[in-house]
């Protein structure tokens, strides 16, 4: 292992010199072949994870194996063996050297750079060069199936475990949280990781911690990330930056050449994931309990390609992707999104989605951020049916606090701060500037980011009330700042109100080591300097101030409360319906597939993270996003993935999608937010377009009873049956679509919805499950009908033996014509108590 590691960062210096020798080289052209891009390649020759499913196809038709309960000697379509021959000598070096010779050839004499070379999953390389040198030569290549141009990607827990019922539910069935997620390795692809942080310890307890005998990743040792960095814990760490890189835009000391993480997203999604239980969560000196990853006991491998400075490109995505799957990675998370979406005849057609495709097909299940891009219609930043995409909802727990002003009027706030103990004197700071300051010589001075700006003798014992303005947004002035300020001018305490052109800006509960609030509306932060200007008293002549009058007590925002409005789906968690392209036509696929808590998280935080400005030099971080809900269903599907270690991707998403929840605590509908100024204000009823199959069910999601199942032949049918696809199916995957015999819409996939985007008349779809209960049980259908449609599904009431399958024929006929989207349900009752659910979406409806 130490030899490699020494390897590898001699790689990474020498990939570092020469980009520099050769971007300066280029930048000393003055024709037009200068101007040069990072292109993905791919190739006609199937890449190496193929060639495995092809063995693995050949294995089960050879061999016999047992299934999970032992009733049946052959392997189902759900059920594969776990892929131990990944962490085996693969044949990348060889095609790499197929990559090299083919550049060599095709751009003799040429300058160029190769940046990687894939082949576990895709076939193909990325290279920097000029657009004549693509499609003039590269393009013409026999060998070469698909050029794309490189595109630039984004960034898209203590009480989560509870509310999501795992210490009494899920964790129990898996022998408690010291055991949850055992053996199995989550690949983060993300910022990278603190791998100093407590939450990635492997001595959280005194019981053997074994590495997965089917991982074969390594840890990239750097000065940023020394030897020992990697651990029985965290057992796997890679940068990838290369087409950074060659843009001249990578800072080293900021970005870190290295998987450690600076911004601290890699390391927020990491534990919440896969933390160990039981960690402090100590922010701002104050305490908010124990952390915990929804499968403490998984193990973590990280894949870095995403930088504070820029965020990253597909080319280092891909190749992160690539190496998670040759690693033997067995769930990967993706908080990230593209930042537009993909050109082409259908999304669904880019290189990251495609190298997901092969990952599915090597056996690993995809889990990717919807995007915070919400609440509009058709803002879906993650398509394709094989990836599990995840929105944001909130859970119970909420910090809030309020200030009670003088003349007996609350207003709401925010601010993780403790309160003050009596009534207090307030104070503006534009009433408290020394002899030497004016408002025309700072126009921000109100920010209160100066303390030698203010007179200290009027300020000391007082409430300081400071302006919150779009300044603060952007990170050019600081919460933390202001707060030094008021310590230095021996201020009691802190207020914020917010400027006026601050709207529909949505305020995360921030850390103060002072009593202090945060008030987010800008209706109320009138009200507040309303009854401060009124009470004060001024000289009849001068006008100057003679007494402030106003006065104020605060209440802590430390302790938590519970809200029974929880979950509801944030505001910002990107909508359905899917769009199948550029045109924003309407795929039938239903997307989200389901959502999970995203709003205030608490989770670890990189030491050196500087993501959010609030919580820098802090170890934990609360933080809100679909970025954050994706790495819930991580790991509670590798939950599922050590209870059913041979359920294929779909099986896995099976489970998590049909035994969600429908109704918040409180026994109503879930609720959608569906503005981003005043969400609260304006929410309805949450559609499948809204929250997929509903809000994630840790504990049932363990026993689905019945399962539906899609594999990899499937999802190619699919894609066949888009029009006009057949040529990228061809470059994409090597295949030719006349193999398949037959091609399906979206629609017919075997997936546990049902979305048409255009219902013609009538039409019958199938859906086949499988009982994984271990025992037979009986089951009755029902359902709800979408507006103007009817339905009727087949059989309405069937006996299912376990392990045997039931095909579903549901039957929709329009009723009406209309292009507003409608909903319904399908449910399958067990008599052992299995419930099935499975949501519908008609959205063009035409007699």
């Amino acid at each position: 292992m130490e030899s490699s590691q020494k390897f590898l960062f001699l790689g990474h210096l020498m990939v570092l010199l020469f980009v520099g020798l050769f971007l300066s080289t280029l930048c000393q052209e003055d024709s037009d072949e200068a101007i040069t891009a990072v292109y993905i390649v791919t190739l006609k020759q199937a890449p190496s994870a193929h060639s495995y499913a092809q063995e693995l196809k050949r294995l089960n038709n050879k061999h016999h194996f047992n299934n999970q309960h032992g009733n049946s000697s052959r392997l189902t379509i759900f059920q594969k063996p776990r892929n131990a021959s990944r962490s085996h000598p693969s044949p990348g070096s060889y095609i790499s050297r197929v990559h090299d010779s083919i550049l060599r050839k095709t751009l003799r004499g040429e300058k160029y750079l190769k940046l990687y070379s894939y082949h576990y999953l895709i076939n193909g390389f990325s290279v920097l060069v000029t657009p004549q040198q693509v499609y003039y030569k590269l393009s013409r290549r026999r060998e070469v199936a698909n050029i794309v141009l490189d595109f630039s990607v984004r960034t898209a827990t203590t009480h989560t475990p509870q509310f999501l019922g795992l210490p009494q539910g899920a964790w129990v069935q898996e022998g408690g949280y010291g055991t949850a997620g055992e053996g199995i390795v989550i690949g983060f692809i993300d910022t990278g990781i603190d791998p100093t942080h407590l939450s990635f310890a492997d001595d959280a307890t005194e019981r053997s911690y074994p590495v997965p005998s089917h991982f074969s990743g390594i840890c990239e040792v750097t000065r940023d990330f020394p030897s020992g960095s990697c651990n029985r814990k965290l057992i796997g760490a890679r940068h990838f930056a290369a087409s950074a890189i060659t843009r001249g835009i990578f800072n080293s000391s900021e970005d870190y050449a290295s998987p450690f993480d600076g911004d601290g997203h890699g390391t927020h999604t990491a534990s919440v994931a896969a933390g160990n239980h039981g960690v402090p969560v100590v922010v701002a000196e104050h305490s908010f309990g124990n952390a915990s990853g929804m499968a403490p006991r998984s193990h973590i491998a990280v894949y870095k390609a995403l930088y504070k400075s820029f965020g990253g490109f597909a080319a280092d995505v891909v190749a992160a992707i690539d190496q998670a799957a040759q690693d033997g990675v067995d769930i990967i998370s993706l908080s990230i999104t593209p930042n537009r979406r993909p050109p082409g005849i259908a999304t669904f057609f880019n290189p990251i989605d495609m190298a997901l495709l092969s990952a599915v097909k090597a056996g690993i299940f995809v889990v990717q951020a919807a995007g915070n891009t919400g609440p509009s219609p058709k803002s879906m930043s993650s398509f394709s049916p094989w990836i599990f995409t995840v929105g944001a909802a909130s859970h119970d727990r909420v910090y809030s606090n309020s200030i009670y002003l003088g003349n007996d009027v609350v207003i709401p706030g925010a601010g993780l701060a403790p309160g003050t103990d009596k009534d207090y004197t307030l104070i503006s700071a534009l009433h408290a500037l020394n002899n030497g300051t004016t408002v025309a010589d700072d126009m921000y001075v109100a920010e209160c980011q100066e303390s030698s700006n203010f007179d200290k003798d009027l300020v000391q014992g007082k409430l300081l009330i400071c302006s919150y303005s779009i300044r603060f947004v952007l990170g050019l002035s600081t919460i933390k700042q202001a707060l030094q300020t008021a310590k230095n001018l021996s201020a009691v305490g802190v207020v914020f109100y917010m400027d006026p052109f601050v709207i529909g800006f949505q305020l995360n509960p921030t850390p103060l080591r002072m009593p202090g609030i945060i008030i987010p509306s800008p209706d109320d932060s009138k009200v507040l300097l309303q009854y401060y200007n009124s009470s004060l008293e001024r000289d009849e002549l001068t006008k100057k101030i003679i007494r402030f009058g106003a006065v104020a007590c605060i209440s802590g925002g430390l302790k938590a409360n519970f809200s029974n409005s929880a979950p509801k789906v944030m505001y910002y968690s990107a909508r359905g319906p899917d769009p199948e392209d550029t045109f924003l036509d309407d795929a039938d696929i239903m997307k989200p597939n389901v959502v999970a808590p995203g709003n205030f998280i608490w989770a670890a935080w990189s030491s050196l993270g500087t993501d959010s400005v609030e919580f820098q030099g802090e170890s934990f971080a609360m933080m809100s996003g679909t970025s954050m809900a994706a790495p819930h269903v991580a790991g509670l599907a590798a939950l599922i993935k050590q209870k059913f270690p041979t359920f294929s991707p779909s099986a896995i998403a099976s489970a998590l999608s049909t035994t969600t929840y429908l109704y918040d605590k409180s026994g109503g509908p879930i609720m959608a937010q569906r503005t981003y100024a005043k969400p609260d204000e304006n929410q309805s009823p949450a559609t499948p377009f809204d929250m997929g199959s509903g809000f994630v069910n840790a504990t049932a999601s363990l026993d689905p009873g019945l399962i539906f199942d899609s594999g990899y032949d499937d999802y190619m049918s699919f894609l066949c049956g888009i029009n006009g696809s057949q040529p990228v199916v061809l470059n994409y995957t090597s295949q030719n679509c006349w193999t398949y015999n037959y091609t399906i819409t979206g629609a017919d996939l075997n997936l546990p919805s049902i979305t048409i985007a255009k219902l013609n008349q009538s039409r019958t779809v199938q859906r086949t499950v499988i009982n994984i209960a271990g025992k037979d049980e009986y089951y009755s259908v029902g359902w709800s009908t979408p507006y103007g449609v009817s339905i009727k599904v087949s059989p309405t009431h069937f006996s299912i033996a376990s392990g045997e399958k039931q095909v579903l024929n549901v039957f929709f006929n329009a009723t009406m014509n209309s292009t507003v989207a409608s909903f319904g349900r399908i449910g399958l009752f067990g008599h052992k108590g299995h419930v099935v659910n499975i949501p519908l979406s008609v959205i063009v409806k035409m007699l």
